[in-house]
């Protein structure tokens, strides 16, 4: 995978000659100069970079912002507006642009091709397709989606609802899963950086990826959930049981993204641990705190303010984030972190809850231990710690109180690593029960986020934008 990367890169950059050529430039809509055709073989390392630099930075920062992982350092300013829950329609411009013009516009493509030599690359194009069109309906609500991506046919793509949305994740991932059953095709092989072209791992991310999307349904519409993770169930699927992610170099502007960022800002620490997550650590004696914020001295604590309090704390030095997560610009260790799609962790997470609701033959205490594990494991912490851990993270026997934990758990674990999910969770479930409003929130009492705002590159360039939507606003799936 490393030894591929410059060539990622240059085929990741190959699209900026496009991508800069319009006056428009975040409307691949209205860009003539956009190709409509290329090899494969070209275009999959890009639309895995794109994602890697959409969850790895962007969403990342929001994740951890308003997941109250992080918290803006009382010393910098970087990212004060989104621990105010005070972001512009300029701030999201960048997202949207990665989503549409690299992630979905270059998966298209690939999708396009009329070879039956490039179905195993179509394949795994319309599962990155389902996975980009879930990250962003669920940051944006409802969103471009037929219209979308057919170059300059459409030139106003036309809004469509979150369930239409669904609709079509589940059936794109249908459709790549189909692909990859095909007698005939190429294997992408080191072109595809995930799995190396191992297609049983990517029939294991559809059937993770279909599951993830159902229980994303559980509050909206249950009905649909259940009947869909039965059926998934019902043809004894395999799913992850490790991590899929990007790795990263320490040279050549193939750090990890956030931070590569970060240095750009002429490394300045911005992102610092937030009390909310610290605390919760601390009330359970959980050693992962140790692993996700560095200790300011040889004490045995870390250093947090409450959340968004940067402004009564101009002097206070604070803990931050570890190398692991790539948000340390002080450690150059940071450069390799990964950019994380799933983690196994999430995978059990999400098998656990789909058994708690009994629509899965799992076990829900036993895919509940292993996500604990799982996590544990993958920070390098051990079997002792895990065991001392369980004694206050015991699976609860009364039904209640298990939806709870799992999502509790979840939230642990993703942390630092999957920061877009853990908001994505306690938007759906509302847990953690433990978030607070940001202390240097500008909106109404009580409020957080529940989205993320529509970019203005939209609102000036397409006609059936809807209008803006604003921050309070909840997406369609969250109701609780």
């Amino acid at each position: 995978m490393k030894r591929n990367f410059k060539k990622i890169v240059f085929a990741f950059l190959l699209g900026t000659v496009a991508f800069t050529s319009c006056n428009k430039y975040l409307d691949i809509n209205q860009n003539p100069n956009y190709p409509e055709t290329a090899e494969p073989r070209l275009l999959l390392p890009t639309v895995q970079a794109s994602i890697g630099q959409i969850l790895g930075n962007q969403l990342q920062v929001y994740g951890g912002l308003w997941a109250q992982v992080w918290t803006q350092n009382p010393t910098s300013s970087q990212y004060i507006t989104i621990d105010q829950y005070n972001i512009k329609s300029t701030a999201t411009n960048s997202v949207w642009a990665n989503i549409y013009r690299y992630a979905l516009y270059n998966a298209q493509i690939i999708i396009q091709s009329e070879s039956t030599l490039d179905n195993y690359y179509k394949g795994i194009a319309h599962l990155l397709k389902a996975y980009t069109f879930q990250v962003a309906t669920d940051a944006f609500g409802d969103i471009p989606l037929d219209e979308a991506l057919q170059g300059v046919d459409y030139r106003s793509p036309k809004y469509q609802s979150q369930k239409e949305v669904y609709t079509q994740i589940l059936a794109d991932i249908d459709k790549g899963v189909e692909l990859l059953n095909s007698e005939t095709g190429t294997n992408p092989g080191q072109q595809d950086m995930y799995f190396g072209g191992d297609l049983e791992s990517w029939k294991a991310f559809a059937n993770t990826l279909k599951l993830k999307a159902y229980l994303r349904l559980s509050e909206v519409d249950a009905s649909a959930a259940s009947a869909g993770i039965k059926a998934l169930y019902a043809t004894n699927p395999k799913f992850l049981d490790k991590n899929v992610s990007i790795t990263y170099t320490t040279t050549g502007g193939n750090e990890n993204p956030l931070y590569n960022e970060m240095i750009g800002l002429r490394s300045v620490q911005n992102l610092v641990a937030s009390g909310t997550i610290v605390k919760a650590f601390v009330d359970n004696n959980d050693p992962r705190r140790f692993k996700l914020f560095d200790r300011l001295s040889e004490q045995d604590t870390i250093a947090y303010i409450e959340q968004g309090d940067f402004r009564a704390n101009t002097k206070k030095r604070v803990s931050p984030p570890s190398a692991l997560v790539g948000a340390n610009v002080r450690d150059a260790k940071s450069a390799l972190a990964p950019a994380n799609l799933f983690t196994r962790a999430e995978s059990y997470f999400l098998q656990s809850e789909a058994a708690y609701r009994g629509w899965a033959t799992a076990d829900a205490e036993e895919t509940y231990n292993k996500g604990i594990e799982a996590s544990f494991a993958g920070l390098g912490l051990s079997a002792e710690d895990l065991k001392a851990y369980m004694t206050k993270a015991k699976f609860p026997e009364v039904k209640t109180q298990q939806l709870e934990a799992i999502i509790t758990q979840k939230y642990f674990a993703l942390a630092g690593f999957q920061n877009f999910e853990a908001w994505n969770e306690w938007r759906r479930t509302g847990y953690p029960k433990f978030f607070i409003v940001s202390k240097g929130s500008v909106i109404g009492s009580g409020q957080m986020p529940q989205r993320l705002i529509y970019p203005n590159s939209e609102a000036t360039s397409n006609a059936n934008f809807p209008g803006l939507k604003p921050l309070t606003d909840r997406v369609w799936w969250d109701v609780k």
